[in-house]
């Protein structure tokens, strides 16, 4: 059974998925790179257990005093983080809960056709926005493909590992595009964790539940935040024909940091070689990445990563602030402020990006850049039928 998890919250593609978890006591899961091990330990010891690894949780992210941005500037405490310090949440990344008018009608649905997802187990506070449509009324999903385990293991990512996931369910991909119809969205993207173990990373699977949910009804138009399928540009093509409108693939972060943020069998030139040939295999599909800022990346380090990323022909970008998901992962080493977010938008946008968002939270530009993203796609195909 497809997850299905926010898509505007944070920017890694799993950074967040624990990021928001309930409290309430549960064995505690400890991951490595390839294995996966569950302690059972009394009632006490839990609770403790689950406070030490837990990240921030839902009342961090609730406005609070300081969460009007007429009182950010007040804000006194700590941006970059000291040795042996662990940063507190800064007011610009708190946020009120809203809940939009297809919430109901979505969470119905997905009861109907007995579906669970990570926004509500999460608690995230960003899922009515993403449920309800939020400012531009665009309703968005993002959808977990090919089950919850990851044959990698990325340092800022909590998704749990192992060599050998279970086996994909052959029915997924009609399950999905069934749910994705009966919700009514104007807008899906596909994500998956990374399968190794499958001789083509999965690309079959992810085609073909392209191809469903545009049999379904053509008009919904679907993204895919892919895996780089170790460089097999074969399984890059498979989906990049399969029908989809956009083919994201993250760089993560600058390239002098990704072998300390990303899996060793992860690297930015596969990246862009992944991004490049999509769009050389389809010119007409939008081609997206994000960064994770606030890992202690330099300057410099952005600007020359965004120039690398236009090189390779990437259209959209997005710039957000990394979250660390647990104790176990990587810290935070700095909260960049919305202006220096804004700073990277604007740099982003004169390098000839066709949309830039850039955010603490990557939140509400992430939904804006979603209805940039559908109009200029509903603008291209019905340019393509004229010409037609």
């Amino acid at each position: 059974m497809a997850l299905f998890i926010q898509s505007c919250c944070f920017l890694g593609r799993f950074s967040s998925c624990n990021l928001l978890r309930s409290s309430r006591a549960t064995p505690v899961v400890y991951t490595s790179n390839f294995s996966t091990v569950v302690k059972s330990s009394s009632h006490h010891d839990r609770k403790k257990d689950i406070s030490d690894e837990d990240g921030p949780n839902l009342q961090d992210f609730i406005s609070g005093e300081l969460s009007e941005k007429s009182k950010w500037a007040e804000y006194k405490g700590d941006l970059k983080r000291q040795k042996g310090e662990r940063l507190r949440l800064p007011p610009w990344l708190k946020t009120e809960i809203p809940i939009g008018k297809n919430f109901n009608r979505l969470k119905n649905t997905l009861r109907d056709l007995n579906l669970h997802t990570v926004c509500e187990e999460a608690r995230c506070p960003n899922i009515g926005e993403c449920w309800g449509g939020g400012e531009f009324s665009t309703a968005t999903a993002t959808i977990m493909l090919m089950g919850d385990t990851c044959t990698r293991g990325c340092r800022f990512c909590s998704v749990k590992t192992a060599r050998q996931p279970p086996p994909l369910d052959p029915n997924e991909p009609y399950n999905t595009a069934k749910a994705i119809v009966a919700w009514g969205l104007d807008y899906v993207v596909l994500t998956s964790v990374d399968r190794d173990d499958l001789s083509d990373g999965g690309a079959e699977h992810f085609a073909k539940t392209v191809s469903n949910i545009k049999e379904r009804n053509a008009a919904i138009l679907v993204e895919c935040l892919t895996p780089d399928f170790r460089g097999d540009l074969t399984s890059v093509e498979k989906i990049a024909l399969s029908g989809l409108d956009v083919y994201a693939h993250n760089v993560e972060t600058v390239r002098e940091l990704q072998r300390y943020v990303r899996d060793p069998r992860a690297n930015i030139d596969q990246s862009l070689k992944v991004l490049r040939h999509a769009k050389e295999v389809k010119s007409t599909i939008l081609t997206k990445t994000s960064i994770m800022l606030g890992l202690g990346e330099t300057d410099e380090q952005i600007q020359d990563t965004l120039q690398e990323l236009r090189e390779a022909g990437v259209d959209c970008l997005t710039l957000g602030q990394y979250m660390q998901p647990t104790k176990r992962h990587l810290k935070v080493d700095e909260y960049v402020t919305p202006e220096k977010f804004a700073h990277w938008e604007k740099v982003g946008n004169d390098m000839g990006f066709l949309y830039t968002a850039s955010g603490p939270l990557v939140r509400s530009s992430y939904k804006a850049g979603e209805f940039f993203l559908k109009n200029l796609l509903d603008k291209r195909k019905a340019d393509e039928k004229k010409e037609a």
